[in-house]
């Protein structure tokens, strides 16, 4: 046995010789000096990384991130901007093994590896994190739970995760998402914590980069889903104050390209903060009113002053940890979400932009919102405010 094994052993190595003979390999095609297979991703932020390919899916960036929060709103557009251009994403998950099982679409084959860990356990944290080079905190929730505070999802996880990404030694980009409007003296809790946690980062890791994305827009949004179904199911929605409130309303996705901007730049947006608002201003009623327009319903609001708004919904944060039972999560009557719309959410004169990435974020009316025909009354081509027995096919 031995003798035969010798022998195809001598012959697989006489074939693979002749195979270089006729089909000779030129090595410089295929090493990352090579000006075509190079990406875009800068050595001065991520380090000296081994990088292949073209840049697309099957290439090889030599980012290796790990995003905490990938399974929520912005996180599915971020797994996505960076497996496309070959990162390997590492998804660290705490639901069923369902939570993650769209991301694994986005990218090659092995590619995204969802990850289960408890989020409260360092060493479940540290594990996710081992094999990374990048680590983006998306984590975020616009209520609390009986098992999580604000002041634990937003700063004590944020606090954790900078203090492991420095002893780690290895992190060479820490990403924070934040809020627009994030400040100490915030009347939300959310947005003070969120300051807090931005706070705590830069001491840990002065060279994290910050996005203080303003409220986000797109398929799965958490502002013009809830007011559209709520105003296909009663036929109204309740405008807060006067729904004077200015807020300058971000496609996710611009969101998402920025994140990945700052991961390929020069190491420029190392330490910084970018306020990352659209290109329009609106009042609470400006972005109602479009929401009505894309439904295709008559606009109908009960406007509802701020301090009865408040006292409508405070029993849930009363009886929240006093029942012995879950209470339903808010969607419109928010207490956080109505404290944070008694002030203007703008980006600051003199912050740092989309301008400075060098990109022009979507203006909302059109494609951003286009996700809203889907609650048109009578299909895609109907509602309420144009007559369902006009012929489709004569409509632009």
């Amino acid at each position: 046995m031995q003798t035969i094994a010798r022998r195809l052993g001598h012959q697989s190595l006489k074939s693979s010789t002749s195979f270089r003979a006729i089909y000779p390999i030129s090595d410089h095609q295929y090493v990352a000096d090579h000006k075509r297979f190079v990406t875009t991703i800068a050595p001065k932020g991520v380090g000296h990384l081994v990088r292949k390919g073209t840049g697309g899916r099957s290439s090889v960036s030599g980012i290796i991130a790990t995003v905490f929060g990938a399974t929520g709103f912005l996180g599915r557009y971020v797994v996505q901007h960076l497996a496309k251009m070959g990162s390997q994403v590492l998804v660290p998950f705490r639901g069923s093994e369902d939570c993650p099982r769209h991301l694994k679409l986005m990218g090659d084959l092995g590619q995204i590896v969802p990850m289960k860990y408890n989020p409260r356990d360092e060493s479940s944290v540290k594990a996710v994190m081992a094999k990374a080079n990048v680590v983006i905190n998306l984590i975020g929730r616009d209520y609390e739970t009986r098992n999580y505070s604000f002041e634990e999802v937003h700063y004590h996880m944020a606090e954790n995760l900078a203090k492991i990404s420095k002893e780690h030694g290895g992190i060479l980009r820490f990403i924070q998402v934040s809020c627009l409007g994030a400040s100490p003296s915030s009347p939300s809790r959310m947005l003070k914590a969120k300051a807090a946690a931005e706070e705590v980062i830069l001491r840990e890791l002065p060279e994290a980069t910050i996005l203080k994305p303003a409220v986000m827009i797109g398929t799965e949004d958490r502002i013009l889903n809830p007011w559209a179904h709520f105003a296909k199911k009663y036929g109204f929605i309740p405008l807060f104050g006067n729904g004077s409130t200015k807020i300058q309303p971000v496609y996710v996705v611009d969101v998402a390209a920025a994140l990945t901007t700052v991961l390929k730049d020069d190491g420029t947006s190392m330490g910084k903060t970018y306020e990352l608002g659209g290109p329009d201003i609106f009042t609470v009623h400006d972005l109602a009113e479009l929401m009505f327009e894309t439904i295709r319903e008559w606009p109908r609001y009960v406007k509802v002053p701020f301090p009865i708004a408040k006292a409508l919904a405070s029993p849930r944060e009363i009886l929240l940890n006093k029942v012995p039972f879950p209470l339903p999560n808010p969607d419109i009557f928010n207490l956080d979400k109505i404290q944070a719309l008694t002030t203007d959410t703008i980006v600051s004169e003199n912050a740092l932009t989309f301008n400075d990435l060098g990109i022009v974020p979507h203006k909302l009316k059109g494609y951003p919102v286009e996700f809203l025909i889907s609650y048109r009354k009578g299909g895609p081509q109907f509602g309420s405010t144009i007559s369902e027995r006009v012929n489709p096919d004569a409509l632009p």
